[in-house]
């Protein structure tokens, strides 16, 4: 028996497709970027703006009061100053006792400033040696700068007595008369600048042996391999590898020596007959002793822009002989 299969008449057959959502328009694209950027910049802006208000009030807006008071003349008595223009800074410049305070202040960044990068580079260098107890070496060579200033003064307060002090010990050995460091007009400035080298000497040390510690020895190997002396290798390869170190000491010692006070308030005052007044000090003194806010004002925009210049000069000449690795 046969069984003719029936075929069923042709049906046309219907796919199942998903529907598609219409593709976004070109033009929607560019406006959901920008909304997400606008998300992003007031997402930086929520962010930033705390700590941009504490920059604005607590270093800019100072700076702008103190140039509008350095224009005006106020014995911080009367309900508001007068106003008298550039007055203030004719005076101070025209007067030889403010070019004197100029002077001092250029002798003690000098000093302070020279002397401690070179002593710290020659500690740094002793140091990476390879002497024994470097640790506690390094860590007693940095311990002067961790002390108050009030601590130091009091220190060497009581080493430069020349009645009990050790000062006058030492001298009597040799059968001299120990200096009145303090209160001899001649020796004042330098017992400073040395009190001020033996508190800040060792940090730059302890800066420069980081930078020492991290040369690259392969460099160092290459020129003892090529007969390169010890002088010749400090010279044309530790020195230029050191140039970034040295850079960033030399503008942040500079600004420290131009805003030092701690010291001359505790050890001279600015005395004898002003040998030790420097530039702080005299700001100081204008505003909190002789009560002439507006002089004070101006000597501090003097200082301000003294160090602007500096810095630039730095930035300008100093910086063009940085070799980074």
């Amino acid at each position: 028996m046969s069984v003719t299969a029936q075929r069923a008449p042709d049906t046309p057959v219907r796919a199942a497709v998903a529907p598609v959502a219409p593709a976004t328009p070109p033009a929607r694209r560019p406006e959901r970027a920008r909304a997400r950027k606008r998300r992003e910049y007031l997402l930086f802006a929520l962010f930033a703006f705390p700590n941009l208000a504490l920059i604005v009030v607590f270093a800019y807006w100072p700076v702008l009061g103190n140039a509008a008071l350095s224009l005006t003349r106020w014995d911080m008595i009367a309900p508001s100053p007068t106003f008298v223009g550039l007055d203030n800074y004719v005076t101070l410049l025209s007067d030889p006792s403010f070019l004197r305070v100029l002077r001092i202040t250029a002798i003690w960044v000098l000093a302070v400033v020279g002397i401690s990068l070179t002593g710290g580079l020659a500690l740094a260098l002793l140091f990476a040696s390879g002497t024994r107890g470097r640790s506690a070496v390094s860590a007693l060579a940095f311990s002067p700068h961790i002390l108050s200033g009030a601590a130091v003064a009091a220190i060497w307060l009581f080493l430069f007595d020349p009645n009990y002090g050790l000062s006058r010990i030492l001298f009597d050995t040799f059968g001299l008369d120990s200096p009145h460091w303090t209160t001899s007009s001649g020796w004042a400035l330098p017992a400073l600048i040395i009190v001020a080298i033996w508190k800040g000497v060792g940090f730059v040390a302890i800066v420069y042996l980081a930078a020492i510690l991290a040369l690259p020895r392969d460099v160092m190997e290459a020129a003892r391999l090529d007969g390169a002396s010890r002088w010749q290798t400090f010279r044309h390869i530790t020195l230029p590898l050191l140039s970034p170190t040295t850079f960033f000491l030399l503008v942040t010692q500079v600004i420290g020596a131009f805003q030092s006070f701690d010291l001359i308030a505790m050890m001279t005052g600015g005395g004898p007959a002003g040998a030790t007044t420097t530039l702080s000090w005299f700001i100081y003194n204008e505003g909190f002793r002789q009560f002439e806010a507006g002089s004070a004002a101006a000597g501090a925009m003097i200082m301000f822009v003294l160090l602007m210049v500096v810095t630039v000069l730095q930035m300008r000449f100093v910086e063009k002989k940085v070799h980074y690795r």
